[in-house]
């Protein structure tokens, strides 16, 4: 009979689990254009064409720079809430294993000793007696056999949930580069803010030092005097506040990268820094799909999918068997004698006959893949958005540029010649304050349209997936 019993055991562990009730899974399509939009706004440059893909380069080869990529290392390293990212990976992965660990029998060695008094009128003797029992065995205890799918959808379910937080935790890597990037090219705009700001206050004080000589032999007025000394002071003021907000961008960089860095590895301004890796986003933007976070938000969905399969076997039996083979006696030196052997067989069915909450949460299931649904449909509008906005910036801010450094150009003349016109007396101080200030403005516009075409560079490759 032992030996049967093992056989039967053996035999139900090779059968396979059986099938799942989860509904076929069909991704839904994606609610966005085949194409990316065209336009005015969105003219491709010429290297458009042959440039690669985001997702085909690593960020090491998109940033050049070697003292950018050395900071971007030290917060992939250090940085704390991607750590934590990755250790909620090892906890899914840890779930998904628990999970998984349902399909088998858990197998348990029990050994007991049993002392007992019995007394007289209970007694097949009848007199009172003392009774020892002593027994060993090895056994499986409640293994439900998944007939209907219920272990494996959930299984499956926790597969999709630790997949799906891979891929969030991709998503946040790419999301740091992209941050640590733009913060770098941002301390390095307002260092150069800073320089222009400091370069304006010297030009600004020697004029207000020439002015005052000339008021004070009675070739300026005290309202010229006045205005080149307001100049100053504004110029002062700009000084202070670009130091404070450099200083806060390095704050703001260190917390991102999780550690301080050396401060040699720090940009003085844009134009020191390399030229990025360009990249063409193609021509169809179904490429959206393998984003990190649009994975993720498929892999959720996958996820509820998997979970009406539970709540489905959930109207069906449950069988469960537990079994249990060894050796028993009266006697500790007679246990592993032959002829002490024992054994218990005990399969059982549940029947569910009533109970509401199964209904219940079969119903939630279905409405949890509907809200899934929608958040992946949501998830690739949002991303469509992203990469339809900067290839919008792309296509129009190096004409920006050409115009403003235009801009400049000409108010750069306008400065020169208003300061030559008051120098000789033909007009008064107030035409070279307005040159200076629009020369300022227009130095300082330049500036952010410059930080503006590199940080969308890095806002395109972020967007289109690269950075992994």
């Amino acid at each position: 009979m032992k030996t049967k019993l093992f056989l039967f055991l053996i035999l139900i562990t090779l059968i396979p689990a059986g099938c799942t009730m989860a509904p076929k899974y069909e991704r839904p399509a994606a609610p966005v254009p085949a194409e990316w939009p065209k336009g005015a706004a969105y003219q491709a440059p010429e290297y458009a064409a042959s440039a690669p893909a985001a997702a085909e380069l690593k960020w090491r080869e998109f940033f050049t720079d070697e003292k950018l990529q050395k900071v971007i290392e030290t917060a992939l390293n250090n940085n704390r809430d991607l750590r934590l990212a990755a250790l909620n990976v090892e906890r899914a992965r840890a779930v998904y294993g628990i999970q998984r660990a349902e399909l088998l029998p858990t197998v348990n060695a029990v050994g007991n000793w049993i002392r007992q008094r019995v007394p007289a009128d209970l007694s097949t003797t009848g007199t009172p007696m003392t009774i020892d029992q002593y027994d060993v065995s090895l056994g499986i205890s409640s293994w439900e056999l998944d007939f209907f799918g219920r272990i494996r959808s959930l299984k499956d379910q926790a597969l999709e949930e630790y997949i799906a937080t891979d891929q969030a935790r991709r998503s946040f890597q790419i999301l740091l580069v992209s941050s640590v990037a733009n913060a770098y090219l941002a301390f390095a705009a307002d260092r150069e803010n800073l320089k222009l700001a400091v370069s304006t206050l010297e030009a600004q004080e020697i004029t207000y030092k020439l002015i005052r000589k000339r008021s004070d032999v009675g070739l300026a007025s005290e309202l010229d005097l006045r205005r080149a000394q307001s100049q100053v002071e504004a110029a002062r003021g700009d000084v202070a506040r670009f130091t404070q907000v450099v200083a806060q961008d390095e704050n703001a960089l260190n917390l991102l990268v999780g550690s301080p860095f050396q401060q040699e590895l720090l940009p003085s301004d844009l134009g020191g820094i390399s030229p990025l890796k360009e990249i063409s986003p193609g021509l169809s933007s179904e490429l959206l799909l393998q984003r990190p976070d649009v994975l993720a938000a498929e892999h959720q969905l996958k996820a509820a999918n998997a979970n009406i399969g539970a709540a489905r076997a959930a109207f069906f039996p449950r069988i469960s068997l537990t079994a249990a083979v060894g050796t028993a006696s009266a006697e500790l030196s007679n246990l592993f004698r032959s002829g002490q052997e024992t054994w218990a067989f005990t399969p059982q069915i549940v029947m569910p006959i009533f109970d509401a909450r199964i209904w219940s949460a079969y119903d939630v299931t279905k409405v949890e893949k509907e809200i899934s649904i929608t958040e992946y449909e949501k998830a690739i509008q949002t991303a469509f958005r992203e990469v339809a906005d900067a290839l919008a910036v792309r296509g129009t801010v190096n004409q920006q540029i050409a115009a403003q450094q235009s801009l400049v150009d000409a108010v750069s003349e306008t400065y020169r010649l208003s300061n030559a016109r008051y120098t000789k007396g033909i007009d008064s101080y107030l035409g070279v304050l307005d040159a200076q200030r629009s020369l300022y403005a227009a130095q300082q516009a330049l500036i952010f349209l410059h930080l503006a075409r590199i940080t969308n560079q890095v806002t395109l490759y972020k967007v289109l997936g690269g950075g992994a």
